[in-house]
């Protein structure tokens, strides 16, 4: 278990991306999925209010239906529930009444009472940030959130956030979740250093590359998927990228682990980093996920994986 930020939440070092639910995994998909991440020891799930608005027939907030469905068949103790405002096509931005607005709606579809940790999902420039940090921390008073987080922020603008939520004495982030895994590095540069400066977790988000780090677009041309997700994927499927899936195939040999499992098990060991974000379409992806938490690769392994992505190029 790996403690998040300053916070009392403890998880298993692997956050179930909850972006699928509702879009590539149906109910019942989703349900088996959540069964069978449990069941493994898995208790922190990752979703937004806005998934998966982008899906014909659905209007947001539809994976939270589901995770909340899921929490009141099952009642499971001890799991972790992460969520994020901005996006919600109801809920656009970062006011302090969308803020709380956005929370509320959340929180009725989760059905729970407090919302464990609550993410800032995209910066808001038209919202002065003393207004955001304000409502965020009125949350927290208000016993509608326990912790608070940013996602894709800036290391600028978390440095600000924390400087004002400290001049007002109000709660602070505890976690950041950026983009970042083997083949996209970039927040190495500024975002693990403002992290490790201030004693935040990262959780980051496409721990998996939209699938590359499975392994199972190694073709240079992934047209010929029919994953709603291997467009995403094909991009990364340069001579480097291939270079990085073989060297993570080969580690993983000798841990009887999957390509999958090897990625997540890098991205855990980073500095920082407490638990990747990692979806499953399929019950059967969830047992690589899993065990991606809990391998240990050795300072040598870890060295070639550096190595062979160092130059990685950053997603476009």
């Amino acid at each position: 278990m790996t403690r998040i930020g300053n916070s009392s939440l403890d998880v298993l070092p692997l956050a179930l991306g909850g972006n699928v639910f509702g879009w590539t995994a149906d109910r019942d998909a989703s349900f088996a999925i959540l069964d069978a991440f449990h069941a493994g020891g898995g208790d922190f799930v990752d979703t937004a209010d806005s998934y998966s608005a982008w899906v014909p027939g659905n209007s947001g907030g539809d994976s939270e239906r589901i995770i909340g469905e899921w929490l009141a068949s099952r009642r499971p103790e001890g799991v972790v529930i992460a969520t994020k405002v901005s996006q919600h096509p109801e809920f656009k931005g970062l006011s302090a009444k969308n803020v709380r607005a956005a929370a509320e709606a959340s929180l009725e579809r989760l059905g729970v009472e407090t919302l464990d940790l609550y993410y800032a999902h995209f910066d808001d420039a038209s919202v002065s940030l003393d207004e955001t940090v304000a409502a965020f921390g009125d949350l927290v008073t208000d016993g509608l959130v326990r912790y608070i987080a940013v996602s894709n922020y800036s290391a600028a603008r978390i440095r600000d956030w924390v400087g004002l939520a400290q001049a007002a004495g109000s709660d602070l982030p505890v976690a950041i979740q950026p983009h970042y895994n083997l083949v996209h590095r970039d927040a190495e540069q500024e975002i693990v250093p403002v992290a490790e400066e201030f004693g935040l977790s990262l959780i980051p988000y496409y721990a998996l590359a939209s699938g590359f780090l499975t392994g199972k677009y190694r073709s240079i041309d992934a047209a010929g998927h029919s994953s709603p997700r291997a467009g995403g994927a094909s991009k990364y499927a340069t001579s480097q990228g291939l270079e990085i899936i073989d060297a993570l195939e080969g580690i993983g040999r000798s841990h009887d682990a999957s390509i999958t499992a090897t990625a997540l098990a890098w991205l855990r060991q980073q500095r920082a980093v407490v638990a990747p974000i990692a979806s499953a379409s399929r019950v059967d992806q969830v047992a690589d996920l899993l065990q991606g938490a809990r391998i240990e690769l050795t300072g040598d392994e870890l060295g070639e994986l550096n190595r062979v992505s160092q130059w990685s190029p950053a997603a476009v």
